[in-house]
């Protein structure tokens, strides 16, 4: 899916949002789509294709709405932006096309005719206008304002000062005219590029609409599968859409399920499911079979621990660094430094995962060498220097460390169950901190279930203090949308007046240069590293299992749903 629908992905794990090359990709990155069905047959139409998730699905099958991976691969296959990324990480155009004017600021979109909603009714560009005006909507509930605040007017109407975006024109049902408030380097990577069907949500206020019928139960796109079927949580029927604009799918029709993480090889090898992204504990399980095939690829996902600041101000809608409990900055680093996060990704992950420092993908242009900056290696005696330095120490002598005030310094840790190693991985990150004298527990005493899991973290629940996520990421390398203080997104309630003047420089005028722009996020990741408001585990690879009926698959780092109308099923009967 493209860069505005990645956000938090929903398996403990595997959103929104990600960073990309544009031009100058690295070849790893040009040469990461992989086929992985060949054959000299040709394609043959009908039969269906079973897609499997394990764990139960929010139902949001609305772009604008949605939060996690196991929603949007839905809307991969039932719905589609305004414009597609390529393989390469940059943005083109797909049912929209554009001309920018010299000065940046106006983008006049010209959409393709004849683009048909499941409903009948044809795209317009009133549909992107109404999708535009949602996410603008004082009452918009959802987490993608960023992508549309680069609109001139926008502001206005988001305060509810205003009834109408003034930057948004139509100028007849297939062009749109939108001006932005200032020139921006990555207006195309970041706007909103999903529609919605205005005369399907008549009556319903943008309030309502995420526990709408036309979200919940009967969502439609414009996509080559529609929504036949919901069963809450754990199963989409989905059928061919005749009259996709691309022509008809060779599928019958897609059922995306859900399955129990455990059973995910045992469903592989009986072909109860033909297509699934598997949890790294089934990886060596999985890749013995003979009836699948295992693809590999970089991924743009990257595996978090996170410190707590503060909390999400509902009223200001932005960030407020309140909790002082990680304030020293040597803490935040001696924790890092009492990981060894390669003997755990290497014990419990299979030694599928690259260690980062910064929340910038390898396959980036923007992303920083790292002998330029900290790489926090595993080093148990630097972490407690740092923590005596700090004044965490042990003064009453039974090994773990008091806080500066002498009290009992206890850290509360939340992570996600799902997985067969989860729990011996998290008692193997615990004890890395035990050893060093934090006493960091295990918050509630168990893991939690992933839903469970991030509405504790997004509600800024008192009790979580430190926790354990993973990030998707999109195709810009704007940090806009996670890490600013505006961000809803911003789970750690970290900011910095430097971090945020870097995050404005980025895509303003001067970005155009695109060395300026290289140096920018050089010096942002740099500030990064040295702050550490979260640690940074690893850069995490995507595993793919594919029937070797199914044909026609491909991926790249942005999704392994690409083209589905292509996907055809090899002897079928």
């Amino acid at each position: 899916m493209s860069n505005q629908l990645i956000g938090r992905l929903m398996l403990p794990l595997v959103l929104v949002v990600a960073l990309s090359a544009c031009s100058g990709s690295s070849p790893a990155v040009q040469n990461v789509v992989a086929r992985l069905s060949q054959t000299a047959d040709e394609p043959i139409t009908g039969g269906t294709v079973n897609y499997g998730y394990p764990s139960a699905f929010q139902g949001i099958f609305e772009p604008a709405f949605f939060e996690g991976e196991d929603d949007s691969n839905v809307l991969e296959f039932t719905t589609e932006a305004m414009f597609t990324v390529n393989d390469d990480l940059t943005t083109a155009p797909n049912i929209a096309s554009w001309q920018e004017s010299d000065n940046h600021t106006v983008f006049t979109f010209t959409i393709k005719p004849g683009v048909r909603w499941h409903n009948g009714d044809e795209l317009t560009v009133e549909d992107w206008k109404f999708a535009l005006e949602t996410i603008a909507s004082p009452d918009y509930t959802g987490s993608r304002y960023y992508s549309v605040e680069m609109i001139k007017g926008a502001e206005a109407y988001h305060q509810g000062l205003a009834k109408e975006i003034t930057g948004i024109k139509v100028m007849d049902p297939y062009t749109l005219r939108i001006t932005m408030n200032a020139a921006r380097v990555n207006v195309i990577d970041n706007l909103w590029a999903y529609p919605m069907n205005k005369r399907y949500f008549e009556g319903v206020a943008v309030k309502d609409m995420m526990n709408s019928d036309q979200v919940r139960k009967q969502p439609i796109g414009i996509g080559p599968f529609m929504v036949t079927s919901i069963v809450p949580g754990q199963r989409v029927e989905m059928t061919r859409f005749d009259d996709y604009y691309k022509g008809k799918a060779l599928l019958d029709g897609v059922t995306y399920q859900t399955i129990d993480s455990k059973d995910i090889t045992a469903q592989l090898e009986a072909g109860s499911i033909d297509i699934v992204t598997v949890p790294r504990d089934a990886y060596p399980a999985a890749r013995q079979l003979d009836n699948v095939e295992i693809q590999v690829t970089p991924g743009l996902t990257y595996e978090y621990i996170g410190f707590k600041f503060g909390h999400w101000d509902e009223a200001s809608n932005q960030v407020v660094m309140d909790n002082p409990k990680f304030r020293d900055k040597r803490l935040r680093k001696a924790m890092y430094y009492a990981l060894d996060r390669q003997g755990i990704i290497d014990e419990y992950s299979y030694g599928l995962g690259t260690l980062i420092e910064t929340p910038v993908p390898s396959s980036s242009w923007a992303k920083i060498e790292d002998g330029e900056i900290d790489t926090y290696p595993y080093l148990p005696e630097k972490a407690m220097q740092l923590l005596d330095e700090a004044g965490y120490l042990d003064r009453d002598g039974d090994g773990l460390r008091e806080d500066p005030g002498s009290k009992k310094f206890i850290i509360h840790y939340d992570a996600m169950s799902g997985s067969k190693t989860a729990e011996a991985r998290t008692a193997a990150i615990l004890q890395n901190w035990r050893d060093v004298g934090l006493d960091v527990r295990l918050n509630g005493g168990s893991l939690k279930e992933l839903n469970t899991f991030y509405e504790a973290v997004e509600s800024d629940d008192p009790s979580v203090e430190l926790f354990n996520g993973v990030w998707g990421l999109a195709s810009d390398p704007d940090p806009s949308g996670l890490w600013r203080a505006t961000d809803s997104w911003n789970y750690p309630r970290w900011t910095s007046k430097l971090s945020e003047e870097l995050i404005r420089d980025g895509v303003s005028l001067r970005a155009y240069d695109k060395d300026f722009r290289t140096e920018v996020y050089y010096e942002w990741q740099k500030l990064i590293n040295d702050e550490v408001p979260m640690i940074f585990f690893s850069e995490r690879s995507n595993i793919t299992a594919v029937n070797k009926r199914v044909q026609g698959v491909t991926m790249n780092a942005i999704s392994n749903i690409r083209d589905p109308q292509n996907w055809w099923i090899k002897d079928n009967q």
